[in-house]
């Protein structure tokens, strides 16, 4: 019985931790600039591959150290990744984008 509610906990912390994943896929489709894909990269990223080790982890209950290494790696390399991401932008001077930028003399007035 506590076998299979493990599971099913597992189960739902991998669904869970796979729409949080999607979500992020889909911000970083979605947003304009660099700075806000970076962070809709990292900010959810983070927590969605923790509810699938999570999830991992409790549907297979042996080899938890190697699950925690795996945690503890995406919890240091994730945060440095965007960082450099970052540092590399603002080194380049890469304008960020205007989502909504003011009208171009040519456009057609009304």
């Amino acid at each position: 019985m506590v076998e299979q509610v493990l599971d099913i906990a597992g189960l739902v912390a991998i669904a869970l931790g796979a729409l949080v994943c999607l979500t992020t896929a889909l911000g970083m489709l979605r947003f304009p600039d660099l700075l806000t894909r970076m962070h809709a990269a990292t900010k959810p990223q983070v927590l969605g591959v923790l509810l699938v080790l999570l999830g991992v982890a409790l549907r297979l209950r042996t080899d938890l150290g190697l699950v925690a290494l795996v945690a503890l790696f995406q919890l240091l390399t994730i945060p440095v990744g965007a960082f450099m991401v970052a540092r590399a932008s603002r080194r380049t001077d890469l304008p960020p984008t205007d989502p909504f930028p003011p009208p171009s003399d040519d456009s057609p007035s009304s």
